[in-house]
């Protein structure tokens, strides 16, 4: 009855989500409330609940002040520099500007919030990418590469949503992943240049009017002297992301031929990018001229930034105080006044308290299927039916198991239902927890790619670009990244084989 009980609830609770009938947070306490009557619990089910949410309070402090930290980071402006970096240095060459797009993706996706990143990104490239005449679905690929492979920081939700279902310290399961997130970062750069390459080859083809038959797109640029007009984005399209703020149509100044001359438009100069990049960003987190600049402060804030980062990765002091210390450093240095540090805190409430509410509604859950037996009984149940000789494989198993479930399910289906089953069936053939949660996350790439993660829906609509047609360029790269991370933790001992 237990494994029957288990298996139908795990199963409504996915419904329920991917059929947007109620919220992850509603659904983690209705739903096991519910089954957990009807597994005998009574007035009990308190009691186990109230246990569950004891472990769960490091990592709902975790996550409420790394959103608090990176979130600052972005508003004082420790990221500007590097978008007007990149679109100064690198905005002239299509394969320097994809790789771009990749560093910045990567470096926005440390605040764990995949739409703040989308939305950051497509915001400072898209507007090259049209000029350039290249193709937006490279900017969505390498965006989604970038962001998914981030997206196993504690900070970012997988992570902490493994710790928080098999009841482990979040240190315990980041930390001996780093190499795998390091060479996963390598791979979406190799990726992100090939794919770079690609787009120089095809635009000597598709757009002779820009690029001509140089054997490097970049030997086009003139400085915007004199042969022609501003390279074209299209009729009338341009940067329109409607409510999202970016408010700039018509991202060209002239036709492809319209200028003095040969009748070839030309590359503009990066300073000038960068300078109608300003007056993209108006009215959005990247606006120049938001009150909440602090140039005089960057060192300070660079300085302190790498500091939480190393202190994060020694794992010399608990993630949550780390992240407490560094936001309390943060906010009274670019914010002395108190009305300042209270409208900061304010600011990021609504991501605080999606997140952590989600973390605390878990906890019934968890508790539901451990308190009443449920978790012990179905794995029982499944070590009858898995063949022995597969029971020390069952890490490397749950790793490639990660890729097509969290694809067609949530994470918090998938982290909650799904992985304390496979984490207790695990354990009777000599499989650590902690290798099962770090084995999880490798298939987050791959996940963040899914039509049931909102922010995936918002990147292709801010770039105007079909899902299928980003399906097709980065489902099978994601998959390539998912398996390297899963094998680099093999190969390092952080996934151990029982």
């Amino acid at each position: 009855m237990l494994v029957l009980l288990g298996f139908a609830m795990i199963a409504v609770f996915m419904v329920l989500i991917m059929t947007k009938k109620l919220t992850p947070v509603l659904a983690l306490i209705i739903v096991p409330t519910v089954f957990g009557l009807f597994a005998g619990a009574g007035l009990g089910i308190g009691d186990m609940v109230m246990d569950s949410m004891k472990s769960m309070t490091s990592t709902a402090a975790l996550l409420m002040f790394a959103i608090i930290y990176f979130g600052l980071m972005i508003d004082v402006g420790l990221f500007d520099p590097l978008v007007k970096f990149i679109l100064r240095k690198l905005g002239n060459d299509p394969a320097k500007v994809v790789l771009g797009t990749a560093i910045l993706a990567a470096a926005v996706s440390l605040d764990g919030d995949g739409s703040t990143t989308f939305i950051l990104t497509t915001a400072a490239m898209l507007p090259v990418y049209l000029r350039l005449k290249m193709s937006p679905v490279v900017l969505t690929c390498v965006a989604g590469l970038a962001n998914g492979t981030m997206n196993i920081l504690p900070w970012g939700g997988p992570t902490a949503r493994a710790a928080t279902a098999l009841k482990l310290d979040v240190n315990d399961v980041f930390v001996p992943m780093v190499p795998s997130l390091i060479v996963g970062l390598i791979v979406v750069m190799v990726f992100a240049w090939l794919l770079g390459l690609q787009e120089r080859n095809r635009l000597r083809t598709t757009a002779p009017e820009i690029w001509g038959d140089v054997a490097d797109p970049s030997e086009a640029f003139d400085g915007g002297a004199g042969r022609g007009g501003s390279v074209a984005a299209g009729s009338g399209s341009g940067f329109g992301a409607g409510r999202f703020g970016f408010g700039r149509t018509g991202a060209t100044a002239g036709k492809p031929g319209t200028g003095g001359g040969s009748g070839v438009a030309v590359l503009e100069d990066p300073a000038t990018l960068v300078d109608d990049h300003d007056t993209a960003m108006a009215d959005t987190a990247l606006d120049p001229n938001r009150s909440t600049l602090r140039p005089k402060l960057f060192w300070f804030n660079l300085g302190l930034t790498v500091a939480v980062m190393v202190v994060l990765v020694a794992n010399i002091v608990p993630l949550p105080f780390v992240f407490m210390v560094g936001s309390a450093i943060a906010l009274l240095v670019n914010f002395p006044k108190v009305k300042d540090q209270g409208a900061q805190l304010i600011a990021h409430a609504p991501s605080i308290v999606a997140v952590v509410s989600m973390v605390m509604a878990a906890a019934v859950l968890t508790g539901v299927l451990n308190g009443t037996g449920m978790v012990k009984a179905m794995s029982e149940w499944l070590v009858q039916i898995i063949p022995a000789e597969m029971g020390p494989f069952m890490a490397v198993i749950t790793g490639l198991l990660s890729i097509p479930m969290t694809f067609f399910m949530s994470n918090d289906a998938f982290y909650f239902g799904v992985l304390p089953v496979l984490s207790e069936t695990a354990a009777h053939y000599g499989v650590d927890a902690v290798d099962m949660a770090r084995a999880s996350i490798t298939g987050q790439p791959f996940h963040l790619q899914s039509p049931l993660v909102p922010a995936i829906l918002l990147l292709v609509s801010l770039a105007k670009v079909d899902l299928g047609d980003h399906h097709k360029k980065v489902l099978w790269r994601t998959a390539v990244i998912s398996m390297v991370m899963l094998a680099v933790g093999v190969l390092t001992g952080a996934i151990g084989i029982g």
